[in-house]
């Protein structure tokens, strides 16, 4: 994993556009192009073809431009952090709140790749299992939230939560997000969760409509692991960063805790503009809170 304190040296840049042609694959081959005449191997792709994550699980790359919205930066951090690769986001949506450049700066900020004047910033993500009659179903990774809950039908899922082995409580909501610090700041504040300083690693659980029951946030401490189970519900759902839902049973229970992956966000901008970004979001568009309805 790159050492934030010792910034890498990068030889082969992987350029993603969120669409395959028209003006996101233009800008993404124009930012390959740039750099390039910088000296840097870059290489536009295109995000959604299957062979990219094979490519850098490959080591082809040792750095990762995504152009998009935030929903861009969670699908190219799914393969970023088992690789190690450090990913960098320049806005091509509405808003963007994981992405670091705007499409106006990246030409005066990209030279800095060179000279090694950034940061990496470490995100924790989060590990889920499913379980089903003592069998794992699946395994995922969250880089800003795991969701269970309801699905099609407007009736409260119940389900009983269990902190490091001893229970905890029965939520009945239309669903609990257990989210990330970098998920703090997506579906969890729009549940009315708090907002976490985006390099913890703690998880914190967020119930949605909650009734007659749990309704306050709760910031576990790092190394926490969180098992929920699904006491009642119809068509219950677990859903991963907002991602296609995965279909629950009853009786099937989702075992979480920290990832021992990470991403790597890379960073020119002082730690501080973390807090100043958030506030001018939300100050100018209260409905942009969650990152996760980003264009993907």
């Amino acid at each position: 994993m790159p050492n934030p304190a010792h910034p890498p040296q990068f030889q082969h840049a992987a350029v993603l556009s969120r669409s395959l042609d028209g003006e996101p694959m233009a800008q993404t081959q124009q930012v390959a192009a740039f750099l390039g005449e910088l000296g840097l191997q870059a290489t536009p792709l295109y995000m959604h073809a299957v062979e990219v994550p094979e490519r850098v699980a490959a080591g082809e790359f040792d750095l990762i431009i995504a152009l998009g919205g935030d929903g861009t930066m969670l699908r190219a951090g799914h393969f970023c952090a088992p690789a190690g690769i450090p990913l960098l986001g320049i806005n091509e949506g509405s808003f963007g709140f994981l992405i670091e450049l705007e499409r106006h700066t990246w030409r005066e900020m990209l030279p800095r790749l060179l000279s090694g004047d950034f940061r990496l910033e470490k995100r924790m993500l989060i590990h889920a299992e499913l379980w089903r009659a003592g069998k794992q179903i699946g395994a995922w990774e969250a880089l800003n939230e795991a969701m269970i809950g309801r699905g099609r039908l407007a009736r409260p899922v119940h389900l009983a939560a269990s902190l490091d082995g001893q229970p905890l409580t029965t939520y009945v909501a239309d669903g609990l997000i257990i989210a990330t610090a970098t998920g703090s700041t997506a579906y969890a504040l729009a549940a009315g969760g708090p907002v976490l300083p985006p390099e913890l690693r703690n998880m914190v659980l967020v119930p949605v409509a909650a009734h007659l029951s749990m309704e306050r946030a709760i910031v576990l401490a790092e190394g926490s692991v969180i098992r929920v189970e699904m006491k009642r519900g119809v068509e219950p759902v677990l859903t991963i960063d907002g991602q296609q839902p995965i279909e629950m049973q009853l009786g099937d229970w989702v075992e979480l805790r920290a990832s021992s992956h990470s991403l790597n966000f890379l960073r020119f901008k002082d730690p501080g503009d973390f807090y100043a970004r958030l506030l001018h979001i939300m100050d100018n568009n209260p409905a942009a809170q969650a990152t996760d309805t980003e264009t993907r």
